[in-house]
């Protein structure tokens, strides 16, 4: 008998080798830039701001049953309120809008949550004083159910000589509850655009920081976050009177204007033709 080595070797089956004959894998496949087929779309925030087209949006351009209108709807941005209201000094604060409707090349949103950049969170951790925090679940007016949580700080009284300002658990559970409460009263009285306003110059925050006065002198109260959990069924003109583009403010700023009436168009100039049956 041969060794191995000089043995022949056993001819391969024919056919069960299928990529011999087809060449390498993928060769000839173009590389395509995924860009030449994205179109770009205007973000429009609500009437609630004061720059309503706050940036823009890629797609890719509708293709057999891929819809573009379709893809951008539910998408969520998150814009800095510093952006939106012109004003550097509410730099700390992002505001999420969320797409709900698509016309034209614009995106329509609506309010969709607020959070806290994480430096102005920590820069408020100090020490020698008591962090309080609380939070609770509201339901809007118009139905919309969200989670608003607060932080608040101690400060020390006028005139405190001690280093420490500290506010026991009793101080802090009544502390809480009151939190809860203005939260509760100020967010179920009023629909999502009047709560979105409260938002902004932070007027619950200066509510609880009031109310609390009498327990323990609170300082930098804020609502820290808000967090969409549940929204009504989408309504088109709720929305487009939210970017008032319809409903009363609306109308009330179409009047027309006034038409000039010609000299010889006067009705006591023109001859009387008769009257018409």
């Amino acid at each position: 008998a041969l060794p191995a080595a000089c043995r022949p070797l056993s001819k391969m089956a024919v056919g069960k080798n299928k990529r011999l004959s087809k060449g390498k894998k993928g060769k000839g496949k173009k590389i395509v830039d995924p860009f030449t087929k994205k179109e770009w779309y205007d973000i429009k925030a609500p009437g609630n701001f004061s720059v309503r087209n706050c940036g823009k949006t890629p797609v890719t351009r509708t293709t057999g049953t891929k819809i573009a209108s379709e893809m951008l709807k539910g998408r969520v941005f998150e814009v800095c309120l510093a952006d939106l209201n012109k004003d550097e000094d509410q730099h700390y604060r992002k505001i999420k809008l969320q797409c709900e409707e698509v016309q034209g090349h614009s995106c329509l949103t609506q309010f969709y949550g607020l959070t806290f950049t994480t430096d102005k969170l920590r820069s408020m951790v100090k020490k020698w004083q008591s962090l309080i925090e609380a939070h609770v679940d509201v339901k809007t007016s118009d139905g919309y159910v969200m989670r608003l949580f607060c932080i608040g700080f101690t400060k020390k009284r006028p005139n405190q000589l001690k280093k420490t300002c500290y506010a026991n658990a009793a101080q802090q559970k009544s502390i809480r509850k009151k939190m809860r409460e203005i939260m509760s009263r100020e967010s179920t009285s009023c629909e999502l655009k009047e709560l979105v306003n409260k938002f902004i110059p932070e007027v619950i925050g200066k509510e609880i920081e009031k109310a609390c006065q009498g327990i323990y002198p609170m300082q930098n109260v804020h609502i820290r976050k808000v967090k969409m959990l549940k929204k009504p069924k989408f309504d088109l003109t709720k929305l487009l009177e939210a970017h008032g583009d319809s409903g009363p403010a609306a109308a009330a700023a179409d009047t027309g204007d006034k038409v000039e009436v010609a000299a010889d168009a006067d009705p006591a100039a023109r001859p009387d033709r008769g009257a018409v049956l």
